[in-house]
């Protein structure tokens, strides 16, 4: 049976009101009047129960912010970390290749593992050839996958060479006889990851997201680059804006360079998107669901995670990952992710030195102290760091 995204008579009606000032509702609680801690509670449950939910096809999330898929670094130990903090509605598996997945290869089979609390939870498909992805995606549908995201965005030569990511919107026709085989072939939503265009001569993306809409597809994420730009040049919001205003029913997801909350809710503001999906600003800081949910819910911006909590988060993605992966490899694996977490440690040369030779657990205990006692001399009395050493917050290429 074709499933198809379950019509809705307003087309904004996954987006969040452009005209809302955010923590507007709760300013009330300055004042103790009774007649004012009336509408304080009226106004904290009108936030909390009617600030717009991010719904695709028949599955409703509980934040409109999402975990974009990085490969390499988005496994499952991350996954099971962040969601720890809250604010996470939907985390998206690394992309993993839909032939692997049929040859039962064991590199495919770990990229798609998952716990009971690793949910909702999206498996993205990378591929070029209909029929595979197709019975991949029934294959995931019958394994308990809640979505099936269609990666049609990668710009990584290994796979454009396969014909698939970012070369699928060099051949829209294909693209969409591809998303039409998977829709077809599952009762689960299909989404689809797309870029502007292959380049800024080729943009696609409003056509396409059109031609997506009406193979089926339930959702559509846009990160506003093209594929040639890669990961550099500013992300243009004028892009995202136009793949929102060309669909009639189906949310668009925005995403790029969303490093801090202030920049979710400007992406959201400037484009219409029903929700934003977030990737490296996760590792700058892995609060930022829980902070940016709070943030569009509030208009409060929490504090900065401190550096020993930022720590502890690290001991904890690096014990699942020996959890999962043996001691050895685990360490050996998160010799690539760790320095991510340092962008906002100020002075972090002696720890990305040592963190390259990890090898087992009780060397990154190790480590951390040695570290610990060097950046003592870019801090003051309370361990905090001095002006000239902090590090410059994170900007968004659009802000």
């Amino acid at each position: 049976m074709l499933w198809r995204a379950a019509p809705h008579g307003n087309k904004n009606a996954n987006r969040p009101d452009t005209n809302f000032v955010p923590g507007t509702l709760l300013r009330c609680r300055r004042t103790s009047s009774p007649e004012f801690r009336v509408w304080h509670f009226v106004a904290e449950w009108i936030v909390r129960y009617t600030w717009p939910v991010l719904t695709i096809g028949r599955l409703e999330l509980k934040s409109i912010l999402s975990l974009a898929p990085l490969a390499g670094y988005t496994g499952l130990p991350f996954r099971l970390t962040i969601r720890e903090l809250g604010g996470l509605g939907l985390a998206t598996t690394e992309l993993v290749n839909a032939r692997s997945l049929l040859e039962r290869q064991r590199k495919a089979f770990e990229l798609i593992e998952t716990r009971p609390e690793d949910r909702p939870l999206a498996v993205q498909l990378f591929g070029a050839v209909p029929e595979e992805m197709r019975d991949a995606a029934a294959w995931l549908e019958s394994e308990g996958a809640d979505v099936i995201d269609i990666n049609m965005g990668c710009p990584v030569p290994k796979v454009r060479r396969t014909g698939a990511g970012i070369a699928l919107m060099a051949t829209p026709e294909k693209a969409v006889q591809l998303a039409h085989a998977v829709v077809n072939a599952v009762q689960i939503p299909v989404t689809v990851k797309m870029r502007l265009g292959v380049d800024a001569t080729r943009i696609v993306a409003p056509d396409l997201a059109k031609a997506m809409e009406d193979a089926g597809v339930a959702a559509l994420c846009v990160h506003g680059r093209t594929g040639a730009q890669g990961f550099g040049g500013t992300v243009s919001l004028d892009g995202i804006r136009s793949v929102v205003q060309a669909v009639r029913r189906i949310p668009v997801i925005g995403n790029g360079d969303v490093t801090t909350p202030e920049a979710a809710m400007i992406m959201i503001e400037k484009t219409g998107c029903a929700g934003v999906s977030i990737g490296r600003g996760a590792f700058h800081n892995p609060w930022i669901f829980a902070h940016t949910d709070h943030y569009l819910r509030t208009g409060e911006l929490l504090p900065e995670p401190a550096f020993d909590d930022r720590v502890l988060f690290m001991k904890q993605h690096l014990d699942r990952m020996i959890e999962m992966f043996g001691e050895a490899r685990g360490c050996m694996m998160f010799r690539k992710i760790a320095p991510l977490y340092t962008r906002q440690f100020g002075p972090a040369t002696l720890f990305r030195q040592r963190i390259v030779h990890l090898s087992k657990r009780s060397q990154f205990d190790e480590i951390i102290e040695e570290y610990k006692r060097w950046r003592r001399a870019f801090t003051d009395e309370k361990g905090d760091l001095l002006p000239r050493y902090r590090p410059s917050p994170p900007t968004a290429s659009f802000m």
